[in-house]
Protein backbone atom coordinates (compact mmCIF):
# COMPACT_ATOMS: atom_id res chain seq x y z
CA UNK A 1 0.00 0.00 0.00
CA UNK A 2 2.88 2.45 0.51
CA UNK A 3 4.47 1.75 -2.08
CA UNK A 4 1.52 2.21 -4.32
CA UNK A 5 0.95 6.06 -2.36
CA UNK A 6 5.14 6.87 -3.06
CA UNK A 7 4.33 5.82 -7.05
CA UNK A 8 1.31 7.93 -7.25
CA UNK A 9 3.16 11.24 -5.89
CA UNK A 10 5.59 10.49 -8.10
CA UNK A 11 3.77 10.23 -11.54
CA UNK A 12 2.16 13.67 -10.01
CA UNK A 13 5.30 15.30 -9.63
CA UNK A 14 6.34 14.22 -12.83
CA UNK A 15 3.78 15.22 -14.48
CA UNK A 16 5.16 19.51 -14.20
CA UNK A 17 8.92 18.01 -13.67
CA UNK A 18 9.05 14.65 -15.81
CA UNK A 19 12.64 14.31 -15.50
CA UNK A 20 13.22 14.94 -11.89
CA UNK A 21 15.73 12.34 -10.19
CA UNK A 22 15.49 10.78 -7.33
CA UNK A 23 16.87 13.19 -4.81
CA UNK A 24 14.11 15.71 -5.51
CA UNK A 25 11.55 13.97 -6.07
CA UNK A 26 12.53 12.52 -2.22
CA UNK A 27 13.07 16.50 -1.24
CA UNK A 28 9.75 16.92 -2.83
CA UNK A 29 7.71 14.50 -1.80
CA UNK A 30 8.23 14.98 2.25
CA UNK A 31 4.84 16.88 3.69
CA UNK A 32 3.17 13.81 1.90
CA UNK A 33 4.90 11.02 2.68
CA UNK A 34 4.71 12.49 6.44
CA UNK A 35 0.82 13.06 6.08
CA UNK A 36 0.74 9.20 5.03
CA UNK A 37 2.78 8.29 7.63
CA UNK A 38 5.53 7.19 5.48
CA UNK A 39 9.13 6.49 6.45
CA UNK A 40 11.33 5.84 2.97
CA UNK A 41 14.83 6.72 2.56
CA UNK A 42 16.64 7.90 -0.40
CA UNK A 43 18.03 4.79 -1.39
CA UNK A 44 14.68 2.91 -0.40
CA UNK A 45 12.97 5.44 -3.32
CA UNK A 46 15.93 4.67 -5.73
CA UNK A 47 15.46 0.75 -5.67
CA UNK A 48 11.51 1.07 -5.82
CA UNK A 49 11.62 3.49 -9.23
CA UNK A 50 14.28 0.78 -10.04
CA UNK A 51 12.10 -1.98 -9.76
CA UNK A 52 9.39 -0.25 -11.29
CA UNK A 53 10.75 1.22 -14.28
CA UNK A 54 11.17 5.00 -13.15
CA UNK A 55 14.67 5.82 -13.38
CA UNK A 56 15.63 8.28 -15.88
CA UNK A 57 18.66 8.10 -18.10
CA UNK A 58 20.27 10.84 -18.58
CA UNK A 59 21.39 11.87 -22.18
CA UNK A 60 24.44 14.30 -22.73
CA UNK A 61 23.53 17.37 -23.96
CA UNK A 62 25.43 18.80 -27.17
CA UNK A 63 28.05 21.68 -26.95
CA UNK A 64 27.04 24.83 -28.08
CA UNK A 65 29.94 26.68 -29.10
CA UNK A 66 30.17 30.45 -29.43
CA UNK A 67 31.86 32.82 -32.30
CA UNK A 68 34.28 35.33 -30.02
CA UNK A 69 36.45 35.52 -33.61
CA UNK A 70 34.83 39.25 -34.54
CA UNK A 71 36.27 43.24 -34.48
CA UNK A 72 33.83 44.00 -31.49
CA UNK A 73 35.42 45.03 -28.32
CA UNK A 74 35.77 42.58 -25.66
CA UNK A 75 34.66 43.06 -22.04
CA UNK A 76 37.26 41.60 -19.05
CA UNK A 77 35.81 39.44 -16.42
CA UNK A 78 34.61 41.05 -13.34
CA UNK A 79 33.02 38.25 -11.49
CA UNK A 80 36.22 36.49 -10.73
CA UNK A 81 36.37 37.66 -7.34
CA UNK A 82 32.97 37.67 -6.32
CA UNK A 83 32.81 35.62 -3.53
CA UNK A 84 28.97 35.06 -2.65
CA UNK A 85 25.72 37.11 -3.61
CA UNK A 86 23.44 38.38 -0.47
CA UNK A 87 20.00 39.69 -2.27
CA UNK A 88 18.90 39.14 -6.18
CA UNK A 89 19.62 41.97 -8.43
CA UNK A 90 23.34 41.93 -7.95
CA UNK A 91 24.63 39.54 -11.19
CA UNK A 92 22.85 38.35 -14.09
CA UNK A 93 23.88 35.85 -16.46
CA UNK A 94 23.14 35.15 -20.10
CA UNK A 95 23.47 32.36 -22.51
CA UNK A 96 22.53 31.01 -25.88
CA UNK A 97 21.84 27.40 -26.52
CA UNK A 98 20.04 25.70 -29.82
CA UNK A 99 16.43 24.47 -29.99
CA UNK A 100 16.41 21.64 -32.48
CA UNK A 101 13.61 21.73 -35.17
CA UNK A 102 12.80 19.02 -37.88
CA UNK A 103 14.58 20.61 -40.75
CA UNK A 104 16.81 23.74 -38.57
CA UNK A 105 17.49 25.09 -35.08
CA UNK A 106 15.94 27.80 -33.16
CA UNK A 107 18.00 30.06 -30.50
CA UNK A 108 17.31 30.01 -27.07
CA UNK A 109 18.33 33.43 -25.33
CA UNK A 110 18.62 33.63 -21.85
CA UNK A 111 19.44 35.99 -18.64
CA UNK A 112 19.96 34.25 -15.09
CA UNK A 113 20.03 35.90 -12.16
CA UNK A 114 22.76 34.33 -10.22
CA UNK A 115 21.64 34.55 -6.47
CA UNK A 116 17.84 33.39 -7.29
CA UNK A 117 19.07 31.32 -10.42
CA UNK A 118 15.46 32.65 -11.47
CA UNK A 119 15.13 33.32 -15.40
CA UNK A 120 14.11 36.83 -15.72
CA UNK A 121 14.40 37.33 -19.85
CA UNK A 122 14.27 34.92 -22.52
CA UNK A 123 13.68 34.65 -26.31
CA UNK A 124 13.71 32.54 -28.72
CA UNK A 125 14.53 33.37 -31.71
CA UNK A 126 14.99 31.85 -35.61
CA UNK A 127 18.53 32.69 -36.23
CA UNK A 128 21.75 33.36 -33.82
CA UNK A 129 20.89 37.35 -34.51
CA UNK A 130 21.45 39.54 -31.18
CA UNK A 131 18.65 40.29 -31.34
CA UNK A 132 17.54 37.03 -29.70
CA UNK A 133 19.70 38.07 -26.78
CA UNK A 134 17.97 41.69 -27.14
CA UNK A 135 14.83 40.44 -26.71
CA UNK A 136 15.57 38.69 -23.52
CA UNK A 137 18.11 41.31 -22.16
CA UNK A 138 14.93 44.03 -22.51
CA UNK A 139 12.22 41.20 -20.44
CA UNK A 140 15.11 41.05 -17.74
CA UNK A 141 15.17 44.94 -17.32
CA UNK A 142 11.89 45.00 -16.32
CA UNK A 143 12.66 43.67 -13.22
CA UNK A 144 16.25 45.02 -12.38
CA UNK A 145 16.67 46.37 -9.12
CA UNK A 146 18.91 48.71 -7.64
CA UNK A 147 22.09 50.68 -9.50
CA UNK A 148 24.67 48.13 -9.26
CA UNK A 149 23.93 45.15 -11.78
CA UNK A 150 26.75 43.29 -13.24
CA UNK A 151 25.73 41.69 -16.89
CA UNK A 152 27.96 38.64 -17.51
CA UNK A 153 28.19 36.38 -20.43
CA UNK A 154 30.64 34.57 -22.87
CA UNK A 155 32.19 36.37 -25.67
CA UNK A 156 30.15 35.80 -28.37
CA UNK A 157 29.39 38.24 -31.38
CA UNK A 158 25.45 38.50 -30.46
CA UNK A 159 27.23 40.24 -26.16
CA UNK A 160 29.86 42.08 -27.83
CA UNK A 161 27.87 43.88 -30.85
CA UNK A 162 26.90 47.89 -30.83
CA UNK A 163 23.15 47.39 -30.44
CA UNK A 164 24.11 45.34 -27.46
CA UNK A 165 26.65 46.89 -25.66
CA UNK A 166 24.60 50.58 -26.04
CA UNK A 167 21.28 48.14 -24.36
CA UNK A 168 23.14 47.27 -21.33
CA UNK A 169 24.92 50.80 -21.10
CA UNK A 170 21.05 52.45 -21.29
CA UNK A 171 20.10 50.71 -18.60
CA UNK A 172 23.30 51.55 -16.00
CA UNK A 173 23.89 48.10 -15.88
CA UNK A 174 28.23 47.09 -15.60
CA UNK A 175 29.69 44.43 -17.92
CA UNK A 176 31.49 41.44 -17.73
CA UNK A 177 32.46 38.10 -20.16
CA UNK A 178 34.73 35.56 -19.73
CA UNK A 179 38.24 35.52 -20.36
CA UNK A 180 39.40 31.70 -20.98
CA UNK A 181 37.02 30.11 -22.95
CA UNK A 182 35.95 28.07 -19.82
CA UNK A 183 32.46 26.81 -19.77
CA UNK A 184 32.93 27.07 -15.77
CA UNK A 185 33.67 30.68 -16.25
CA UNK A 186 29.54 30.86 -16.82
CA UNK A 187 28.51 28.01 -15.05
CA UNK A 188 25.43 29.37 -14.06
CA UNK A 189 23.91 29.86 -17.36
CA UNK A 190 25.81 26.69 -18.38
CA UNK A 191 23.61 24.39 -16.34
CA UNK A 192 20.57 26.82 -16.46
CA UNK A 193 20.42 25.35 -20.35
CA UNK A 194 21.49 22.02 -18.97
CA UNK A 195 18.40 21.53 -16.59
CA UNK A 196 16.04 23.06 -19.30
CA UNK A 197 17.34 20.65 -21.85
CA UNK A 198 17.77 17.50 -20.08
CA UNK A 199 14.45 17.73 -17.14
CA UNK A 200 12.07 20.07 -18.96
CA UNK A 201 12.60 17.64 -22.03
CA UNK A 202 13.50 21.03 -24.65
CA UNK A 203 16.01 18.56 -25.75
CA UNK A 204 13.89 16.68 -28.12
CA UNK A 205 13.52 17.90 -31.82
CA UNK A 206 9.96 19.96 -32.19
CA UNK A 207 7.63 20.57 -34.88
CA UNK A 208 7.54 23.89 -35.92
CA UNK A 209 9.10 27.04 -33.80
CA UNK A 210 5.71 28.04 -32.72
CA UNK A 211 5.50 24.57 -30.83
CA UNK A 212 8.70 24.77 -29.82
CA UNK A 213 8.42 28.45 -28.37
CA UNK A 214 4.97 26.87 -26.29
CA UNK A 215 7.61 24.20 -24.99
CA UNK A 216 10.42 26.97 -23.44
CA UNK A 217 7.31 28.94 -21.70
CA UNK A 218 5.92 26.18 -20.07
CA UNK A 219 9.28 24.53 -18.90
CA UNK A 220 10.60 28.16 -17.53
CA UNK A 221 7.32 28.58 -15.76
CA UNK A 222 7.95 25.07 -13.90
CA UNK A 223 11.72 25.96 -13.77
CA UNK A 224 11.06 29.26 -11.74
CA UNK A 225 7.85 28.49 -9.62
CA UNK A 226 8.03 24.19 -9.40
CA UNK A 227 11.53 23.29 -9.29
CA UNK A 228 13.92 23.33 -5.87
CA UNK A 229 17.15 24.00 -6.64
CA UNK A 230 20.49 23.02 -5.02
CA UNK A 231 22.17 26.14 -5.00
CA UNK A 232 19.39 27.53 -3.33
CA UNK A 233 18.62 26.14 -0.46
CA UNK A 234 16.22 23.75 -2.35
CA UNK A 235 13.91 26.73 -2.77
CA UNK A 236 12.41 27.80 -5.77
CA UNK A 237 13.84 30.56 -8.20
CA UNK A 238 10.70 32.56 -7.73
CA UNK A 239 11.41 32.16 -3.51
CA UNK A 240 14.93 32.54 -3.47
CA UNK A 241 14.45 35.88 -5.47
CA UNK A 242 12.05 37.45 -3.03
CA UNK A 243 14.68 36.73 -0.04
CA UNK A 244 18.05 38.04 0.91
CA UNK A 245 21.06 36.89 2.75
CA UNK A 246 23.57 33.97 2.21
CA UNK A 247 21.68 30.85 0.47
CA UNK A 248 23.25 27.73 2.07
CA UNK A 249 24.60 25.45 -1.27
CA UNK A 250 22.99 21.71 -1.08
CA UNK A 251 25.69 20.27 -3.57
CA UNK A 252 29.69 20.08 -3.39
CA UNK A 253 32.24 20.63 -6.04
CA UNK A 254 34.47 18.07 -7.79
CA UNK A 255 37.08 20.31 -5.83
CA UNK A 256 35.62 19.82 -2.33
CA UNK A 257 34.77 15.98 -3.22
CA UNK A 258 38.08 15.22 -4.11
CA UNK A 259 39.17 16.99 -0.82
CA UNK A 260 37.48 15.04 1.41
CA UNK A 261 38.35 11.87 -0.25
CA UNK A 262 42.14 12.56 0.55
CA UNK A 263 41.13 13.54 3.83
CA UNK A 264 39.34 10.31 4.77
CA UNK A 265 42.92 8.59 3.34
Amino acid sequence: MANAIVLKLVKEIREDLPMAGVPKLHFMMQDSLHAHGIKMGRDALYQLLGEHGYLIRYRRRKPYTTNSNHPYKKYPNLIGDIKYLTHAGQLWVSDITYISLKEKFSYLSIVTDAYSHKIIGYCLHPSLHSQGPINALVMACKSKRGVSLIHHSDRGSQYCCAEYVRMIEHYGIQISMTEKGDPYENAIAERVNGILKSEFLLNKTFASLSESQEAVKNAIEKYNNIRPHDSCDKLTPVEAHQGNGFLRRRWKTRKENELMIIQKT
